[in-house]
């Protein structure tokens, strides 16, 4: 099974000068606790709705700030289209997170893959095994 049959293809983004309350407008309305930040269809970061409770709530900054500021816009995490699904799923449990962006051969946007996604298409079984290897403190052997 590829990536491209488990994926959310249906994704809202934001720009990198939307409002911090647009963006969580956007979170409300589609009941989702990530939207990819892009610019010209490449993604520049992602923002969850932790960065905004620790990087707005917190710390008292304006929700009328861009989301640029909060953004996570480290290294994120991808995978292709075309790419395994166990592949994609142990690449989670590698780094430790819930949900992959999914990119099409010239690198630009076209999906989330998330554990949610997964658990549809995968079966309950790897998807408590990726769950188990997420939650670990790293280093730390899964029994």
């Amino acid at each position: 099974m590829k990536v491209s049959d488990a994926m959310t293809s249906q994704v809202s983004v934001a720009r990198p000068g939307d409002s911090i309350r647009k963006v969580a407008e956007v979170m409300a309305k589609i009941d989702s606790g990530v939207v990819p930040v892009v610019d010209n269809g490449k993604v520049l970061g992602l923002v969850t709705d932790r960065d905004i409770v620790l990087r707005v709530v917190a710390e008292g900054r304006s929700f009328d700030s861009p989301v640029s500021e909060v953004m996570s816009d480290g290294e994120v995490l991808s995978v292709r289209e075309d790419d395994i699904l166990a592949d994609a799923t142990a690449k989670m449990a590698n780094n430790q997170v819930r949900r992959l962006v999914v990119l099409n051969e010239s690198g630009n946007l076209t999906g989330i893959l998330s554990l949610g996604d997964v658990a549809k298409d995968y079966g309950a079984k790897q998807v408590g095994k990726t769950l188990e290897e997420i939650s670990q403190e790293p280093g730390e052997a899964a029994h």
